[in-house]
């Protein structure tokens, strides 16, 4: 190859190179100012196709804050508990003859239970009266002779040491006549025991014996629950002691409710308590309260665990809002609350207690009259606004003219996006 071609591809590959490297150096500037320039005509176009919309009003429900007498409730967890448990056991020996209850029967004061083969102590008890009217005929025949000695005393026909012997015998035999009275007692009280009778008005549990069982003074034969009134025990943290308590002082009536184990509804109300426990249970921080209701509808039952609300105090004038108004935070409770140029503000509130199943009182950061949102929290950020709406109240549907208007905002930007 001659000289000149040689110098002429030197020069042809310098030129190729310089072309390639100002290529490099020139293209990512430009491809990069194109695609600002793109991303600002989309803003732009989105700006002005979507103004609108972006800048809508947030449909939510808002409530006012009201002012009302709240009643503070105590919750712990109880158990039913009967008025009386009695176990009915033999106090005598012998067979069973007859079990004159039903399971589950309730039976008044006085009702017979059961009866036992009473044969050998209406024996024993006849032998007691009979040895009784002995001994009185006996006795009375010791005061005649008493009496008719008296007279001959006198005349000298009668010793006075028969006189003594004829009083001691008169005594002696008033003295067998008692004992034989007593005999007689405990052998009708023995005899009584062979029916068994229930001692209070209350519920009969299943029985241990049946008829013809031979049953001795260790025998329990049925247990009964005393349920008219009920005791509901329950307890509260020890931090509460102090707060019982006070409005416990003089004798004060408080109120106590019994709630099923969700807390969805009250089985008892009409509950008052009775008495505060006199220690605190170190193992768990509790102390135990007893409540007595009247039960007349047995909706209570022993062995039952329900929820109790004990009644301490009402507030007067506290602070409600609906329970799903507050909101939680990394910083505590607050609220989204409405302003007057209709944007809302995220509040801090300080929760002080529930009120029913659906509200809550506020004691810090807002006061009456203000208006907090329930509904739609989740659109909103802090100076939102917002088209407040009662509850129940829905957001009213678009005019076909506003329609309209959307949908040509919407294919004037799919244009420019095409174009782009």
């Amino acid at each position: 190859m001659s000289r000149f071609w040689k110098i002429a591809l030197i020069v042809i590959a310098v030129i190729v190179v310089v072309a390639i490297g100002f290529r490099l150096l020139h293209k990512p500037a430009a491809e990069g100012t194109h695609r600002r320039g793109a991303r600002a005509d989309a803003a732009a176009e989105q700006g002005s196709g979507q103004d609108g919309k972006d800048n809508a009003p947030v449909p939510v429900t808002v409530e006012p804050v009201v002012s009302q007498n709240v009643p503070i409730y105590l919750t712990g967890l109880g158990t039913v508990q009967a008025l009386n448990t009695v176990t009915i056991n033999s106090q005598v020996a012998g067979q069973m003859m007859s079990i004159n209850f039903t399971e589950g029967q309730s039976v008044k004061k006085g009702d017979l239970l059961a009866q036992i083969d009473p044969r050998t102590f209406q024996a024993n008890y006849d032998q007691a009266v009979a040895k009784q009217k002995q001994d009185q005929a006996l006795l009375a025949t010791a005061q005649s002779t008493l009496k008719r000695n008296q007279a001959l005393v006198a005349s000298g026909y009668v010793a006075a040491l028969d006189m003594d012997t004829y009083r001691n015998n008169v005594g002696q035999l008033t003295a067998t006549v008692a004992a034989d009275e007593a005999a007689m007692h405990s052998a009708k009280v023995q005899l009584d025991f062979t029916r068994i009778i229930a001692p209070c008005d209350c519920v009969t549990g299943i029985r241990s014996v049946d008829p013809g069982n031979v049953v001795t003074t260790s025998t329990a034969i049925v247990t009964l629950t005393q349920v008219h009134p009920i005791y509901v025990i329950f307890y509260l943290p020890e931090q509460n002691l102090e707060v019982v308590r006070n409005a416990f002082k003089g004798g004060a009536r408080l109120e106590v409710a019994a709630l099923d184990r969700t807390d969805s509804h009250p089985l008892a109300n009409g509950g008052v308590l009775q008495v505060i426990d006199n220690q605190i249970d170190t193992s768990t921080g509790t102390f135990k309260l007893r409540a007595q209701f009247p039960n007349a509808d047995n909706t209570l039952w022993p062995g039952q665990f329900v929820n109790v609300q004990l009644k301490v105090r009402t507030d007067a004038g506290g602070l409600v809002i609906p329970a799903q108004a507050v909101q939680r935070g990394p910083d505590g409770d607050y609220v989204y609350q409405l302003q007057d140029d209709k944007t809302v503000k995220m509040q801090p509130v300080t929760v002080a207690n529930e009120v029913g199943a659906s509200h809550v009182m506020i004691s810090k950061g807002l006061a009456v009259g203000d208006q907090v949102v329930t509904e739609g929290q989740f659109r909103l950020k802090p100076g939102s606004k917002v088209q407040a709406l009662k509850p129940g109240e829905v957001p009213a549907a678009p005019s076909a003219a506003e329609l309209q208007k959307s949908k040509q905002n919407g294919q004037k930007g799919g244009g420019r996006r095409d174009g782009g």
